[in-house]
């Protein structure tokens, strides 16, 4: 059974560090901004959940396993805070008030 965990976190670790890479890359390749925020933060949301759910089999106890969760529920409260600001930004600058 623990190689089993093992075998488990690892693919969900590996799968969360292909999606960091993949938002990197949507932010070096696309053009407009809305674009690049868009990819950078659904990829790295996804990256992170996936790379806290790989570690959640592998933490000591209850407490560790909520401190992850709560890391990846702020750090994905925070990302899609600043992509819909930076939306807005953009917006307005892109279409002045008359």
């Amino acid at each position: 059974m623990s190689m089993l965990i093992s075998l488990f976190s690892a693919a969900c670790v590996l799968a969360g560090v292909f999606f960091f890479i993949a938002g990197t890359l949507g932010l070096l390749r696309f053009g407009d901004t809305l674009s690049r925020v868009h990819a950078l933060t659904k990829a790295d949301n996804l990256g992170l959940g996936l790379i806290a759910l790989g570690l959640l089999p592998l933490v000591d106890g209850i407490a560790d396993a909520l401190k992850l969760v709560v890391i990846w529920a702020l750090v994905f409260l925070g990302g899609t805070t600043a992509a819909q600001l930076v939306a807005l930004a953009v917006r307005r600058e892109q279409d002045p008030p008359p």
